[in-house]
């Protein structure tokens, strides 16, 4: 593995009792870097309070439920991302990962439309996801689903969505956005509320193919959503660090939530990402205060229990 940068002791101290919301570990279809029980051993040593298990494939409630239990000290949060393998936006996966404790729905990511469809392309020498190989193989393989869409030819939100909608918010989990563009985002984003969705994160908007302009930034962060900056974004080359910061400053960090995104062979440890992105916003002039906002409070925000909800 690479040489990565060290974490200073002040940005830890900063991000003690955080939540990192967005981790890619194994077990998975891919290779990581750590497995989730180890990744739990060393929050618990970082002094982090716990992590979203993300996967682009499968639900992970289960195995959340199981790393919490193995070392209790760390909360190990389940998720479930609406693509192909779990039937696209199908409403029982969502019911079944409600009732298993999840914490996330994340909208389609590497099955929209938004991401089969995008021309977009990584700024010179960004590192590509990894997840593109797993999509190639499919495609050899003639095995891909079909395209999981949100919205009709008119921008108007699927029935379907609203369905999946209404039981994210019977069962208050958080929603978050998926690799959706900007404008489904928005129509989906507004729907949630409607349904009286709570907590909305919007997945990283600096990523390739969302890449959401400061205008449509403002106006979700307007609708109560959170603005998920997510580390790997810039350290992997799909953004300049700058770009992030003038987007964070524009929009106000109070609408921000910071995130790791990382599990990657080739990428920091996963344990060190929020303290790391600290000590990045502190050398650019943010204060103490802010990075504490959006490192420690709103990912509490998002980790923290859910209300009662109907059995």
């Amino acid at each position: 593995m690479s040489e990565h940068p060290v974490p200073s002791q002040r940005a830890r101290a900063l991000v003690s009792g955080a939540y990192d919301t967005h981790v890619h570990v194994a077990p998975d279809v891919m290779e990581r870097r750590i497995d989730d029980l180890d990744l739990a051993r060393r929050c618990a040593q970082v002094g982090l309070a716990g992590f979203v298990l993300k996967s682009h494939y499968v639900p992970t409630a289960e195995r959340a439920a199981v790393v919490s239990k193995a070392v209790p000290p760390v909360d190990v949060l389940g998720a479930v991302t609406l693509n192909g393998s779990v039937g696209g936006m199908n409403p029982v996966a969502v019911e079944i990962a409600g009732r298993q404790g999840a914490r996330i729905v994340w909208m389609p990511t590497v099955d929209s439309g938004n991401q089969r469809r995008t021309s977009a392309s990584d700024l010179p020498g960004a590192k590509p996801a990894m997840w593109n190989a797993v999509q190639s193989d499919l495609r050899a393989q003639g095995i891909v689903p079909e395209v999981v869409e949100v919205v009709d030819g008119e921008g108007q939100v699927l029935a379907a969505v609203r369905q999946v909608l209404r039981v994210v918010a019977r069962h208050d989990l958080v929603l978050a956005t998926g690799h959706l563009n900007g404008a489904e985002i928005l129509a989906v984003v507004r729907a949630a509320v409607r349904e009286g969705i709570r907590r909305i994160v919007v997945t990283h908007p600096e990523f390739t193919s969302q890449r959401l302009p400061l205008a449509q930034q403002r106006e979700l962060a307007k609708a109560g959503a959170l603005l998920e900056r997510c580390f790997t974004t810039p350290y992997t080359g799909k953004v300049s660090w700058d770009d992030m910061f003038a987007n964070i400053r524009a929009v106000g960090p109070e609408h921000s939530i910071l995130s790791s995104d990382l599990g990657q062979p080739f990428n920091p440890p996963v344990e060190d990402g929020l303290a790391l992105f600290a000590d990045r916003l502190l050398e650019a002039g943010f204060s103490e205060d802010e990075v504490h906002v959006m490192a420690v409070v709103n990912s509490r925000h998002i980790g923290a229990a859910r209300a009662d909800v109907p059995a």
